[in-house]
């Protein structure tokens, strides 16, 4: 019990401190979900749900040391994400677990196509690599450690992702978004 508080405790402050430096982004275009703080806070308590508090420990160590140093995760991420500025880091875990959670998001778009669609390239590759970019070596060996013991569970840490993400907005799984998807409009 004392280790889900103190895991939710850690996904509050991550999410606060994420929610702070996305606010504080510079965009040519204001960005919707900076206008949709609880849709930010879902999505990205969906992102580090499924991992270990050792992980998130580092992680939040990351966040921390970014505000000490003035250097926003976010602006680093997105910056990324639009190819503006050069790779963050050449660490080996990153393409080791976009290779994993590569192939948990393929799985996901072959059995739940109108559901993924289109999702896998992107969110596999630009998004995930970007944002792996802006951990510490401390954090992705951390998160790399989590993917194995996921790996060797015969877990879909992508899968369980979504799984919450739809369960926090009235679908009971996966099956239920795909099957309301296939129904005639």
């Amino acid at each position: 019990m004392a280790e889900d508080k103190q895991h939710e405790l850690l996904l509050q402050q991550i999410v606060g401190i994420e929610w702070r430096m996305f606010l504080a982004v510079e965009t040519s275009i204001p960005s919707a979900c900076q206008e949709q703080p609880e849709t930010f806070r879902l999505m990205r308590k969906a992102s580090f749900c499924v991992l270990s508090n050792e992980t998130l420990e580092a992680y939040l160590r990351d966040l921390q040391e970014g505000l000490d140093e003035n250097r926003n995760l976010m602006t680093l991420k997105y910056a990324r994400i639009d190819n503006m500025i050069p790779p963050l880091s050449a660490d080996p875990m990153i393409d080791r677990i976009v290779e994993v959670e590569g192939g948990w998001l393929r799985d996901l778009a072959k059995r739940y196509p109108l559901t993924f669609k289109g999702r896998t390239d992107y969110a596999a590759g630009v998004y995930l690599r970007s944002e792996l970019e802006t951990y510490s070596s401390e954090t992705l060996q951390a998160y790399w450690r989590d993917v194995q013991r996921a790996v060797e569970q015969g877990r879909n840490l992508t899968a369980e992702r979504y799984t919450y993400v739809f369960q926090n907005t009235g679908y009971a799984s996966i099956d239920d978004v795909e099957r309301e998807r296939k129904k005639p409009q």
